[in-house]
């Protein structure tokens, strides 16, 4: 058994390593045309999400996050961070999982700041998400419901894959200053 599990855990890495090789070929840059467009994707499945865009003190758009799993698993995508609705800088997230997981999904994600703490933790990289957080899988008219939780709301959205889920449980943040964004 100890065996299976091993040979299970080199195939996950190996997929891992080359689904981050694809999205590292495919975005080589925090890209705030492909932010403005997943943007105008979320706010087409839900007119509702606009009162979070337009009042909230900042966030993070992530076009498209890339996930994989066999036992161990992994995710990755680079996002678009504005304040005021002016980009104010991008953002790399990483995530890594073990447990009963197995398969790969690409989505899209948004974080919302309520306010200027919830917003400095972020771009102070002092920000993760805690194992148990999840996110709200968009869908038409679901954002009406949608509270902040310290200081945060986060809507995440199926690209494909056959890895469904709302957890983003584990994810870490890094900030990019304007002036290093690649």
């Amino acid at each position: 058994m100890n065996k299976i599990f091993r040979i299970g855990a080199l195939i996950a890495l190996v997929m891992i390593s080359f689904n981050a090789e694809a999205q590292k070929g495919k975005r080589k840059k925090h890209d705030p045309e492909r932010a403005a467009q997943t943007k105008a994707e979320f706010l087409k499945v839900d007119r509702g999400m606009n009162n979070f865009f337009n009042t909230a003190y900042g966030y993070a758009i992530f076009p498209s996050i890339g996930k994989g799993a066999i036992g161990i698993g992994g995710a990755a995508g680079k996002g678009v961070v504005y304040k005021g609705g002016a980009v104010a800088g991008g953002v790399n997230m990483t995530q890594v999982s073990v447990g009963f997981q197995f398969g790969g999904q690409a989505y899209s994600e948004v974080i919302f700041f309520e306010n200027e703490d919830a917003y400095k933790r972020f771009v102070q990289n002092e920000f993760q998400f805690a194992a148990q957080a999840s996110a709200v899988a968009l869908k038409s008219g679901i954002s009406a419901d949608a509270k902040y939780a310290d200081g945060v709301a986060v809507f995440t959205m199926a690209k494909g894959g056959l890895m469904y889920e709302a957890s983003v449980g584990g994810q870490r943040f890094k900030y990019i200053p304007p002036n290093k964004m690649k």
